[in-house]
């Protein structure tokens, strides 16, 4: 048995190649988040949602896609994923090299990394617990979460610099790395063999959604999250933020974004050495609340330095959430269901992120984005405490492993 630390997770093979694999990806969905929309800027001149282009594959296959990733080899269906968004990024790159790319081709491309995405994501949910000892998911998901910041913090950067050498060159990058994580994903060994279906029913798509229903700790997580993050969506609001209340240009925007995963990837290095062992139902709803109260100081701060500060909290209390809900959700949900699970749970957080910022905007236009901000805090904090009397189970819960 290997020991459950993380320089011993490190050395494993197979989470190491699930590390890289996952990290490519996601350096190039943030590359593909600039360059893309750079490149529609420069064609139309407008700015256009394509976030909700890439959600809507996702609402639309959430179902299929688990029981796809139930049914089937889940490290065959991420990499036929990553192959998918590989061959897409290659016809970006050759349309942006070749100067005949259009504002449609760009949708099209979009809506297809979103399908992708939409059955990449509850494939990589459902492989990761095959994949690491026993006893080790919580290092291994704060691990794996260290690796998301990390492309999140440097991503958007590297597909900027690119896209000033030339459109095509972060559109042949993302080709690189998803090619990368193909190969690498093929090459992961299960620690333990996932439950392979032999038939399928109508009823078997919706069975995620019936297990989550029933399973009170499940829904209170999947639920808890879907309204922190819709409440307390103040990092929609930076860009005001930056101009009209602290006073900064672009490089204090810029500074503002990166805070929340710089937090996140400080308390990733925190969780993956010291794991949560005891009363993690309660540690989750401190989590939340910490969130939903450094979005109040967010919100009412005037100086640069204590906005920076907050925005740092937040994300380091928003990845102790998510450590311990991914980590209660996998462990909770029997290895055969994890995939329809997982894509529910993909759901839920997507259709957080796109009403958050909806919702966002919205109460900014109505009350002004200071009391906006504040509502939205405040907003979360009584969620938290809301759903602790709603969700005793949840509540109760002591350990993870």
């Amino acid at each position: 048995m290997i020991s459950a630390d993380s320089s011993s997770l490190l050395r494993h093979r197979s989470f190491l190649l699930f590390l890289l694999t996952r990290s490519f990806s996601r350096f190039s969905s943030q590359v593909a988040a600039v360059a893309i929309g750079w490149q529609i800027y420069d064609l139309t001149g407008s700015a256009f949602d394509l976030g909700l282009v890439q959600f809507l594959p996702t609402a639309l296959l959430v179902f299929v896609a688990g029981h796809a990733v139930d049914r089937y080899e889940r490290k065959r269906v991420l990499q036929i994923c990553q192959l998918a968004q590989a061959l897409t990024a290659l016809f970006l790159a050759w349309g942006a090299y070749s100067g005949s790319l259009t504002a449609l081709q760009i949708f099209i491309a979009t809506g297809v990394l979103g399908t992708a995405t939409a059955f990449e994501s509850p494939a990589v949910a459902a492989l990761l617990p095959l994949i690491v000892p026993q006893g080790t998911l919580q290092r291994a998901t704060a691990l794996s979460s260290g690796s998301a910041q990390i492309a999140t913090i440097t991503g958007p950067a590297l597909g900027g610099l690119a896209y000033a050498v030339a459109p095509s060159v972060p559109y042949g990058m993302m080709v690189l790395f998803w090619l990368s994580g193909a190969i690498l994903s093929g090459a992961i060994r299960l620690a333990q063999s996932a439950v392979v279906r032999d038939s399928a029913t109508p009823a078997d798509l919706f069975a995620g959604v019936r297990f989550v229903r029933n399973n009170a700790a499940i829904l209170g997580t999947i639920s808890l999250d879907l309204f922190a993050v819709l409440l307390g969506g103040a990092t929609a609001l930076l860009p005001i933020y930056a101009r009209d209340i602290l006073q900064t240009g672009p490089w204090g925007l810029g500074i503002l974004r990166a805070a929340p995963a710089v937090g996140a990837l400080l308390m990733t290095a925190v969780l993956a050495r010291h794991t949560i062992n005891r009363r993690v139902g309660v540690r989750m709803f401190q989590a939340v609340i910490v969130f939903g109260a450094a979005t109040v100081v967010f919100a009412v701060s005037q100086w640069m330095w204590l906005s920076v500060a907050a925005l740092a909290i937040l994300g380091a209390a928003d990845i102790v959430s998510v450590v311990i809900r991914f980590s209660l959700v996998q462990l909770a949900t029997p290895d055969e269901m994890r995939g329809r699970v997982g894509a529910v749970n993909f759901l839920f957080i997507n259709a957080s992120n796109q009403l958050g910022q909806f919702e966002s905007g919205v109460t900014a236009a109505l009350f002004g984005a200071m009391p906006a901000a504040v509502l939205g805090g405040v907003g979360t904090i009584a969620i938290a405490l809301l759903w602790m009397k709603l969700f005793p189970t949840l509540r109760d819960v002591e350990r993870l492993e």
